[in-house]
């Protein structure tokens, strides 16, 4: 069995190293906790990537969305790791108790805050979204691409919530 996890730790370290990069010299613990599954790994690297590295949103809008899923979700691990993020962007420990309390900071656009909110309530109540609330973001010139990107994220960090709480992940930010 030890060699078994060496071997696949071994394919893993190549993603790591990759990680560790994008991460300033840090491979999140989240990260590390899949290396023993290199296929997982590299899935949840990947859709990471496309998802908070690359579209049309601002990263801090991806980050204040991925905060306020972490908190509802009452994920310590994904808490600590996005505000972390968001004071990297700037965001002062104010105005992240502020976000949790759904009261963001003037920097974000109408468009911006709406789909901070919209997401967020997606996470809490999807069965409540209805087409008043597509239409209200349509209204404010949301394009299709910047819905499915908020989308994209919330869904991302429900499943990373869980993964961090269920395999108590170690905070490491």
């Amino acid at each position: 069995m030890l060699q078994a996890i060496t071997k696949e730790r071994s394919e893993s370290s190549a993603i790591l190293f990759e990680i560790e990069k994008a991460f300033g010299g840090h491979a999140p613990n989240v990260f590390q906790a899949y290396a023993a599954h290199p296929a997982l790994l590299t899935a949840n690297w990947q859709k990471f990537k496309a998802v908070m590295l690359q579209g049309k949103l601002r990263r801090k809008v991806k980050e204040a969305i991925a905060s306020v899923i972490s908190y509802d979700n009452q994920c310590n691990y994904c808490i600590a790791a996005h505000s972390a993020a968001l004071r990297s962007l700037k965001m002062s420990e104010p105005e992240i108790a502020a976000l949790f309390e759904n009261i963001l900071p003037d920097d974000f656009t109408g468009k911006e805050a709406a789909l901070i909110k919209f997401a967020r309530k997606a996470n809490r109540n999807w069965h409540g979204i209805n087409g008043a609330d597509h239409k209200e973001l349509v209204d404010l010139g949301v394009e299709e691409a910047e819905m499915l990107e908020a989308m994209g994220t919330m869904e991302l960090f429900i499943a990373f919530n869980r993964f961090a709480d269920v395999m108590d992940v170690e905070i490491d930010f």
